[in-house]
């Protein structure tokens, strides 16, 4: 690949990602008739049209799609090397992007990404709230937090937690006055703080544990929410039995704001990993995102 063409399919890259020629060009910081040019150039190398263009949108053609696909993943390793050794006489700095589930961000991110940003200064974090599963190359993303049996393939995941449950609770109130449920049966008896996810729109199915066998409960729903905290909320004011893994509500556990439900069905979740390329941990601004979070987290 000669320089000229690298900076060809960089400006192709660009385009896809910006969505037109004028917002490549502003990403970029160059004029668009100098985007314009790159990218003809490169249809007369491929001999094919590479976007179809409307006065209101510019799209990828079947040729233009797979230019893309095949060439992603050696743009990303190279950009990363090129800024790998840049780093070398530099502090961090740049964008660092990375995605995570609601959840995951309340429990880890929400107590510790001040300091990052107060530490590395010339680092700009983005953090991107998402329960859907995100493809992070594609989505244009460094890394991102998931459960360790939903990393993607061909990543490379650091574990950040420990092994954990998703806890049923509720208040001593509620279960003053309702009763505490003795079998997952007698939960039908009972209401349940529901969770929705945003990307999705479906509920949360409730899952315990019975000896090692998947059981999955219908119970009536007392109300609907897509945040945990609200979750929380809820159920300390006594408005049904929530559910949250069990490192977020161990606190209100020990000072008795909410007690313990069916303990013995808690259903088991793997650790909490944060994912990544392994070419996206060459560049010092995600390394060391990447190592703090190890450091605060996995101690």
């Amino acid at each position: 690949m000669n320089g000229a063409t690298y900076n060809q399919l960089m400006m192709f890259h660009t385009i896809v990602n910006e969505g037109s020629i004028s917002s490549a060009a502003r990403k970029l910081e160059i004029a668009p008739p100098s985007v314009s040019q790159a990218l003809k150039t490169l249809e007369q190398q491929m001999g094919l049209p590479l976007f179809t263009r409307t006065t209101r949108r510019i799209e990828l053609t079947e040729a233009g799609l797979l230019l893309f696909e095949r060439t992603q993943g050696a743009m990303s390793e190279l950009n990363f090397a090129v800024e790998s050794v840049k780093d070398l006489s530099e502090d961090p700095s740049g964008k660092v992007r990375i995605t995570t589930p609601r959840f995951a961000y309340q429990y880890l991110l929400k107590p510790i990404y001040v300091e990052f940003c107060q530490r590395y200064p010339n680092i700009q974090l983005e953090i991107s709230i998402n329960d859907a599963a995100v493809n992070i190359i594609s989505d244009g993303f460094d890394m991102g937090i998931r459960f360790g049996d939903r990393v993607e393939e061909g990543m490379v995941a650091r574990q950040l937690t420990p092994p954990t449950r998703e806890s049923l609770f509720a208040s001593p109130e509620y279960i003053d006055k309702h009763g505490m449920p003795g079998t997952p049966d007698d939960l039908k008896q009972h209401k349940l703080i529901q969770y929705r996810f945003i990307a999705s729109n479906q509920l949360a199915p409730l899952r315990l544990n019975n000896q090692g066998q998947d059981l999955t409960v219908d119970m009536p729903l007392g109300l609907v929410v897509n945040d945990t905290d609200v979750m929380v909320d809820a159920a300390v004011n006594g408005l049904g039995i929530g559910r949250v893994i069990e490192p977020m509500i161990a606190d209100l556990l020990a000072d008795k704001q909410l007690v313990p439900v069916l303990e013995p069905y808690w259903y088991p979740y793997s650790g909490l990993y944060v994912y990544f390329h392994q070419n996206t941990q060459k560049a010092k601004r995600v390394r060391v995102f990447i190592d703090y979070l190890v450091e605060k987290l996995a101690s």
